[in-house]
Order: structure tokens, then sequence, then C-alpha cells
């Protein structure tokens, strides 16, 4: 696979989490998928950068139901 192509998968979330991240997106400018890929890049630039998936001072998760 060339390194710009893109890889489809298939990405099952809980409707919650989905309505949080439009309203994420959409406040960033941003398509859902757009945003999903945006987030997934700084988990990992963040983790080159030091070894860790998130940072250390990262607010404490908020209660929603993901299967």
């Amino acid at each position: 696979m060339a390194e710009n192509a893109k890889k489809q998968i298939p990405l099952r979330l809980s409707a919650k989490l989905y309505n949080e991240i439009a309203a994420w997106a959409e406040d960033d400018f941003r398509s859902v998928n757009g945003q999903i890929e945006y987030l997934l890049t700084e988990c990992v630039r963040q983790r080159k950068k030091n070894g860790k998936y998130v940072p250390e001072d990262l607010d404490p998760p908020f209660e929603i139901e993901i299967r």
C-alpha cells in the first residue's frame, strides 16, 4: 500500500460517543472522519514524542458508555 494512500476501516461507536465527536468536529470545522483522524494522529505524535499514549496531566474521563 502506498504511504499516502488511506486505508478504510469499519469503526463502531456508541451513539453518545459519536455525538460528542460530531459536536467537537463541528467546533473545529472538521468532518467526523477528519476529527477522528486528527485525534488519532495527535495521539500517535504524542506517543512518539515521549513514549506515552497521552499526557500525564489529562483530565479524568467523563462517564460515557462505549461498546
